[in-house]
């Protein structure tokens, strides 16, 4: 099946949230080589590109929606922005919903734009990460 319009709107929660450990982002950001000393101690917050690693469980049913056909090796990952409420911190408890806001062709590429809202599970709103995935379903 070939994504279009019809796609949009399609929302896709993460399979549950994610508690946010002090020690989870220590590794983080010593893994993007960060030091900052707001990433350590009990009132750590996380470096702000933590949340994709949150959205990415959402985005994961994305790519798993078996209706709309995309296969990992022939998506091409492209411009990601996000804006924050507030810093994700230490003891948060993220829920992620991916939603797809825009598709688009261009010969055999979609193009897919979509939206992961990251709220506590109470629903206090915290990020919003918009992004592009490219995908070509033309055969190799």
């Amino acid at each position: 099946m070939t994504i279009d319009a019809t796609m949009v709107g399609r929302s896709y929660a993460a399979a549950e949230s994610y508690q946010v450990g002090r020690e989870k982002i220590r590794e983080f950001a010593a893994a993007i080589g960060d030091d900052n000393p707001a990433y350590t101690g009990d009132d750590a917050v996380a470096p702000p590109t933590f949340a994709f690693m949150l959205g990415s469980r959402a985005l994961e049913q994305l790519l798993n929606d078996e209706e709309l056909g995309l296969r990992l090796d022939r998506i091409v990952h492209g411009a990601q922005k996000f804006s924050y409420t507030r810093p994700i911190k230490a003891g948060d408890d993220i829920a992620a919903t991916a939603t797809i806001t825009t598709v688009r062709k261009a010969g055999d590429v979609e193009v897919i734009m979509y939206e992961t809202a990251l709220t506590t599970v109470d629903g206090e709103p915290i990020a919003t990460s918009t992004s592009t995935i490219s995908h070509n379903r033309a055969d190799a």
